[in-house]
């Protein structure tokens, strides 16, 4: 018999948990926060830890940071999670002795688990630098998760999404801030698709005007001034691949004329050819503007527009993404740890830091921070230094000087101030009152009261 501590949020889920262990007549603790889980860990000693990912005060994986060096030597610990993906950052954070469950689980899982039979972290196929250009279904669902890391609904209906128009041949328009992921989210929809050759690449916004035709299309020999040789463009070299066109909204209108007949047509002519040459990649295109800055400040054709944007997706920005930093935070250290072959990890009061941070470059950000720490700490160090101050220079700016921010001015009531401040909440938010009142430090009842309050309030005369 083993004295096993359960930590999870989901109440049915630990009564089903305690049943099933205390039905192969072992001793059951539960805890459903990481709080409670350290204490518990602190006071008690305990054969086997199972214990799950995201909790709503951190990751469970912050509970081993609480262990004794004894305990770390006695205890097993079962991660227990509903991706698979998550098993290579456990493995580089804390070494293969962490096993995981798969949600949901069964008895005989849990058996296997508990007598140390459960499946191990380790290398996969599906996750060796071995995979390329195409992979196999099921190798693609793995990678997937790899390339699309999060456990939040909006993570999880993002990939859902994916899945779903990668089965197609549809162009697809990327929308999301800077830094959200784009490239990524064109490269999981490319690996998930039945296109057996390559990804291409390009970003409009640096192509010079008068060379962009020659960089998307190609060239022949003596086209133009420099043209030394013939160039095949990226529509080319995609072949029957992917052509991500990153910043799509920066190129010159003027421009845009020839990319819609090729669009249409499915052919192109290289600059200073003749030859007509069929094209058969799927076009995938990004952009940080919304549709309704695309319309207003006509930065793309509208013929153009509904070619490309076939299958539009919209990106979240990482602050909407609630419980992915500490995810992508440890995924980030796994990475680093193994190529370096380090062993530290974020503690927890750090990581609630980079829990509190708005992250207005949002992945990216998050990624050089955390590159920067680990750069910065002692490779002997069990823990990474986060810096004092979170973020970039250009974040920071970006942050202050977003259009729409709540700002002081002179002569504002305080009722004044609240309702703009309310007003900005729900903007950023999309209208979630929810997760509005939370972030307002407000009920939601407080919230709806002075909605309605706003509703009713006198108009000024005109």
């Amino acid at each position: 018999m083993a004295r096993v501590l359960v930590l999870d949020d989901d109440q049915d889920f630990l009564q089903a948990a305690t049943d099933l262990l205390g039905a192969l007549g072992h001793e059951v603790n539960t805890a459903n926060s990481l709080g409670a889980g350290e204490l518990m860990v602190k006071a008690n000693r305990f054969d086997h830890l199972l214990i799950d990912l995201m909790l709503p005060d951190g990751s469970g994986l912050q509970l081993l940071d609480a262990l004794s060096e004894r305990q770390r030597e006695n205890t097993k610990v079962t991660v227990i999670t509903g991706h698979p993906s998550i098993k290579q950052s456990v493995k580089s954070l804390y070494g293969p002795g962490v096993n995981y469950l798969i949600k949901p689980l069964t008895l005989d899982a849990l058996k296997d688990a508990l007598t140390g039979e459960a499946q191990p972290i380790a290398d996969t196929p599906e996750t060796t630098s071995s995979t390329k250009k195409s992979v196999r279904p099921s190798q693609a669902a793995s990678s997937i998760e790899e390339l699309l890391v999060g456990e939040s609904s909006q993570m999880q209906h993002l990939r859902a999404t994916v899945k779903r128009v990668a089965a197609t041949d549809a162009n697809v328009m990327l929308m999301g801030e800077s830094g959200a992921g784009k490239e990524v989210v064109a490269q999981a929809i490319h690996q998930l698709s039945r296109a057996q050759q390559p990804f291409i690449a390009t970003n409009c916004g640096a192509m010079h005007g008068e060379l962009i035709n020659s960089e998307l299309f190609g060239h022949e020999k003596g086209a133009f001034t420099g043209a030394l040789a013939r160039k095949p463009g990226v529509f080319e070299q995609a072949g029957e691949g992917t052509l991500f066109l990153d910043e799509i909204t920066e190129m010159p209108l003027e421009l845009q004329t020839t990319l819609l007949r090729v669009l249409e047509t499915r052919t192109l002519v290289r600059v200073g050819g003749q030859e007509s040459i069929a094209t058969a990649c799927r076009v995938i295109s990004a952009t940080n503007r919304s549709e309704a800055a695309i319309a207003r400040d006509k930065c793309l054709r509208e013929d153009v527009y509904f070619r490309l944007a076939v299958f539009p997706i919209h990106i979240p920005p990482l602050r909407d993404r609630d419980g992915d930093i500490p995810i992508l935070a440890n995924h980030f250290v796994a990475q680093l740890n193994q190529e370096h072959d380090t062993h530290m990890a974020i503690d927890s009061a750090d990581m609630k830091r980079l829990e509190a941070y708005s992250w207005p470059g949002n992945v990216r950000e998050l990624r050089h921070c955390i590159h920067r720490a680990f750069i910065m700490t002692d490779p002997q160090s069990r823990h990474i230094e986060i810096p004092e101050r979170l973020g970039s220079p250009f974040a920071q700016t970006s942050e202050t000087q977003e259009p729409g921010d709540f700002a002081l001015k002179p002569g504002q009531s305080i009722e004044q101030m609240e309702k703009a401040l309310i007003e900005m909440t729900l903007d950023k938010l999309g209208g979630d009152k929810t997760r509005a009142a939370k972030m307002l430090g407000v009920s939601t009842k407080t919230l709806y009261n002075r909605l309605k309050a706003y509703e009713n309030e006198p108009q000024e005369p005109e």
